[in-house]
């Protein structure tokens, strides 16, 4: 049987109203009983009625996931993640792609406003990192949350949830130099993403404090996609002094290394180690088991959800509310090393 407001209150053991209040995230609930009442909603299942709150008033109860990316597994995490969020706190979730490559998309944006009424927005990578899409969504007066590598953040911090993409990036090259590898080869992801800069930068600060000269010729341009880190990897194969290890910029383009290397007879990790990045599925699919660094996408979209919700539900907050209310939220993340099978000690 669907639970109701008055089994949320008598679980809570607080009045309906009350109940009212933390749904609708009014500033005047003490945190506690905030606490007893979203306790209550989560273990009864309770879903309040949307479409009746909307015509109730001008409050949404619906907030946007805008995204643009190759990644099919990044963006079900994240459509994953935020409606987790958006469940527990009776909201609903409109998906909307869209092609970081078109100059219509901030026409795109003011069509959304304009005829799904939403409370926020959570914009994902290019779109959270391209300045154009950042000032119209402001001009818009929407609340937002952007998704980015931590080098895309300055200024705008309260506002996003960042990857420390160069931090995650260091710890896979040194792992790779630990291993006895000098000749490391580098897969860069799409020059439009911030992620694609992070992360070699923090390619190259490994190799920078191990001592080992940077070779731009081991450094190859791409995009995030397998058939970029098949090319990708061909081209670094052919050289004269080919690399003994290849760290791809994401798990896609690593199993493309991978199906690379099979075609030209080269035994993974004895002959050459390859290295990924994110922990998608891709990673744990591909035979060796790519060692990466694990991104926790699905966590990353409920912080995400969870922030442009609280920002979206306490407009005219105090500033120190509004400091309680982000507490428990996580905004930094860095992706941790996970070792497995596809690398080994440099050949001698």
């Amino acid at each position: 049987m669907k639970s109701t407001i008055n089994d949320v209150a008598a679980r809570a053991g607080v009045s309906i109203k009350t109940v009212s209040r933390v749904i609708n995230n009014e500033p005047s609930v003490r945190p506690a009983t905030r606490k007893k009442v979203m306790d209550a909603v989560e273990e009864l299942h309770y879903q309040p009625n949307l479409a009746a709150r909307n015509l109730a008033g001008t409050r949404s109860y619906t907030i946007a996931l805008i995204y643009d990316n190759p990644n099919a597994y990044y963006v079900i995490d994240m459509q994953n993640g935020i409606l987790e969020t958006c469940k527990a706190r009776g909201y609903e979730l409109l998906i909307h792609p869209s092609d970081s490559r078109s100059d219509k998309v901030n026409d795109e944006l003011r069509a959304l406003v304009e005829h799904s009424k939403v409370a926020g927005v959570v914009l994902t990578p290019p779109f959270s990192e391209t300045q154009s899409v950042i000032d119209e969504v402001k001009k818009l007066g929407l609340d937002y949350v952007r998704i980015v590598s931590s080098g895309a953040a300055a200024g705008d911090e309260e506002n996003c949830i960042q990857v420390d993409d160069a931090a995650a990036s260091y710890d896979i090259t040194r792992h790779l130099i630990e291993h006895g590898h000098r000749r490391i080869g580098f897969l860069c992801g799409g020059e439009e993403h911030v992620s694609t800069h992070g992360r070699l930068d923090g390619y190259k600060s490994a190799l920078q404090q191990a001592g080992i000269s940077i070779d731009p010729q081991l450094i190859i341009p791409g995009e995030y996609s397998f058939d970029s880190g098949v090319e990708g990897a061909k081209a670094l194969l052919s050289i004269d002094n080919p690399p003994t290890a290849i760290f791809a910029s994401n798990d896609e383009m690593a199993a493309g290394a991978l199906f690379a290397a099979r075609l030209m007879h080269i035994a993974i990790p004895e002959q050459l180690s390859i290295v990924g990045f994110e922990d998608s599925p891709f990673s744990r699919q591909t035979w060796p088991k790519l060692t990466t660094a694990h991104q926790p996408n699905n966590e990353i979209a409920r912080c995400a959800a969870a922030l442009v919700l609280n920002k979206a539900r306490s407009k005219g907050a105090s500033e120190s509310a509004s400091a309680n209310r982000d507490a428990g939220i996580t905004k930094k993340f860095v992706p941790e090393l996970l070792v497995r099978d596809s690398t080994g000690n440099a050949p001698i």
